[in-house]
């Protein structure tokens, strides 16, 4: 399920379906904060009566969660289906419970199964109090069909503010979106073999402004589980990102630790990090994790430091959740690698990850090696980022996230030497007082594309490519740190794998006008030509063309950086200059990347 403002003109079908998965996987998120194992009574659920609102739980309509030994007692979709309450628990989604998703905290209904848990919209008016960028909802539809309407939020200043919701169906709706799948759908005549759907979604609030309540839609196939306000991060800015690119098989190991190098854009004197267990249908537990600014390799400048979950020395991490390490009094430099070490002390077939890391990182011998300076435990090399997504560091002016595929990615660039085009677009913006010095976050994945899922969203895959911009941006964009302005540099891979320029288009649209609804500065950025890679033929470069003159002259982004241009022969337009090309036609190298920043206008990125 998504929220949107009312502002978002009417898509083409193809853009309605990405974005109701991204929706989905949205809604799904929401759901996680809210579930613990000790759940209270139920209350009983009080007819709406508006102008005056209720907190949620005191509007549950309706029973979602059965007991597997005692399905009948609830009825979730009218047929008698519910969600598996062992599948939850397995999952980490126990009654109560608090989850962190797209960095909204969720309460899970604190009910026992078989006892109402969840409110049909049907324009209730919910108390609710917070300031923050968005209203962040666990839902999930059961109509069969995506399903939504429009709402309302009030602020105790007595204004309002109109949202659309939309949510995928518990059965039927994209994994790409999902919070969290279960395996199983319960029934009066026994269990299911079938995937259930939990999602969440973010409606865009006004800045500042406290909110009071929240009318539901109008829409009683809707199910709202969960909602809360997403609190700003005014006092961090984003230095380091990875977007997942897949859950692929890890081995499995166990007892192991995992030191990944990852290099800040930005610095401050506090820190914190985020851990994402993305696409995952269990559980991750990290032991304890330190922080250091790397010497070289696997070897620590200084002691490392221990970081802190809610005080404990760890955390886990329910599935599709994500965790936050505490702030603390850590100096980090910019321009620097720093090594983020984490104990994983369980078993772990398989993890959320980022492939193409570019970087060399290192796992251990088993064992908690976390407070280990030297080198000695860290025998093997790892060629991609797990689990870690996020590297924050204390004050600065926000943050511009890259949205973008492999060529952002750094595909073909030097190994261990931080010359993707971001990185060089981060000493631009450090070398210079004209502008902020923002940080920079790279959330760019091979092989990704705008309107078409490379990873299905769900399972253990060997594609790492992910799902599409239009499904992770809520996100891998909406949901970053400080997000200020983002850029989005991608599309030659739609084109190169059939996807026409008007779909093209229709998607990156849809990116633009929901950006501009969470009040980011967006630009987007022209495709690279191509020619003598296998797929670029005349006809793909005909549509790369279309859809690089919309780009340039459509003016739904608030402006343009025109890579096409940086890199391309004048003698030949449709190929790169022979001295930004790595040798596949396809992917610049390092000069070509550097020129890609390079052209650049700082000022663009300013809101």
């Amino acid at each position: 399920m998504r929220l949107s403002s009312p502002r978002e003109q009417k898509e083409p079908s193809v853009h309605r379906r990405v974005r109701g998965c991204a929706v989905a996987l949205a809604l799904f998120a929401a759901f996680v904060p809210g579930c613990s194992a000790s759940a209270a009574p139920a209350k009983t659920s009080l007819p709406h009566q508006p102008g005056k609102p209720l907190p949620l739980e005191r509007l549950f309509d309706t029973t979602a969660v059965s007991d597997d030994a005692r399905p009948g007692e609830a009825d979730f979709d009218g047929s008698g289906a519910s969600l598996s309450a062992r599948d939850l628990t397995a999952a980490g989604w126990t009654p109560g419970r608090v989850l962190t998703v797209q960095g909204a905290r969720l309460r899970l209904p604190d009910r026992r199964p078989g006892t109402p848990d969840n409110v049909r919209s049907a324009g209730q008016d919910v108390r609710l109090s917070g300031r923050g960028d968005a209203l962040a909802l666990l839902v999930a539809g059961t109509g069969g069909d995506e399903v939504g309407g429009t709402g309302t939020v009030s602020y105790a200043d007595g204004t309002h503010s109109p949202y659309r919701l939309t949510a995928s169906d518990w059965r039927r709706g994209p994994l790409g979106t999902k919070a969290v799948a279960l395996p199983h759908i319960n029934t009066s005549g026994g269990q299911l073999a079938e995937q259930a759907r939990l999602y969440v979604v973010t409606v865009p609030l006004v800045p500042g402004r406290e909110v009071a309540s929240v009318r539901l839609p109008h829409a009683p196939d809707l199910h709202v589980f969960a909602l809360s306000v997403r609190a700003t991060s005014p006092s961090w800015t984003g230095s380091w990102a990875a977007s997942t690119s897949g859950y692929p098989a890890l081995g499995p190991r166990t007892d192991r630790t995992l030191r990944l190098v990852v290099h800040t854009s930005v610095g401050g004197a506090r820190l914190r990090l985020r851990f994402d267990n993305t696409f995952a249908a269990v559980p991750v537990r990290i032991g304890s994790a330190t922080v250091a600014v790397q010497a070289e390799g696997a070897t620590a400048q200084d002691v490392p430091v221990a970081l802190s979950f809610r005080r404990a020395a760890g955390v886990e991490i329910p599935a599709g959740a994500q965790a936050f390490s505490d702030p603390l009094g850590f100096e980090v430099p910019p321009d620097a690698n720093l090594l983020v070490s984490f104990h994983l002390p369980d078993t772990v077939p398989a993890a959320p990850v980022h492939r193409l890391a570019v970087q060399r990182s290192y796992v251990s011998e088993p064992g908690d090696h976390t407070a280990d300076g030297s080198p000695t435990a860290y025998a093997t090399v790892l060629t991609s980022w797990p689990l870690l997504t996020g590297v924050d560091v204390g004050g600065g002016p926000g943050s511009v996230v890259v949205l973008g595929d492999s060529i952002t990615d750094g595909d073909r660039s030097t190994m261990d030497a931080n010359r993707r085009w971001p990185d060089v677009l981060a000493t631009r913006l450090r070398a210079q007082d004209v502008v902020p010095h923002y940080g920079v976050l790279n959330q760019g994945i091979s092989a990704n594309r705008v309107v078409t899922d490379r990873y299905p969203g769900d399972g253990v895959s060997t594609d790492h490519g992910g799902v599409s911009a239009l499904n992770r941006f809520d996100r891998d964009v909406l949901a970053q740190t400080s997000a200020r302005t983002a850029v989005v540099f991608q599309g030659v891979n739609d084109v190169r794998w059939g996807t026409s320029a008007q779909e093209l288009i229709a998607g990156l649209r849809e990116l633009a006008d929901r950006g501009h609804a969470r009040g980011l500065r967006m630009l987007a950025a022209t495709i690279l030509p191509c020619e003598g890679e296998a797929r670029c033929t005349e006809a793909v470069d005909a549509e790369r063309i279309a859809v690089n003159a919309w780009i340039r002259d459509a003016a739904e982004f608030d402006g343009v950086l025109d890579f096409d241009d940086a890199v391309r022969d004048p003698a030949h337009p449709a190929r790169m200059l022979p001295a930004y090309d790595s040798g596949d036609h396809l992917h610049p190298g390092d000069a070509g990347l550097a020129a890609l920043a390079e052209s650049v206008d700082l000022r663009a990125l300013v809101p």
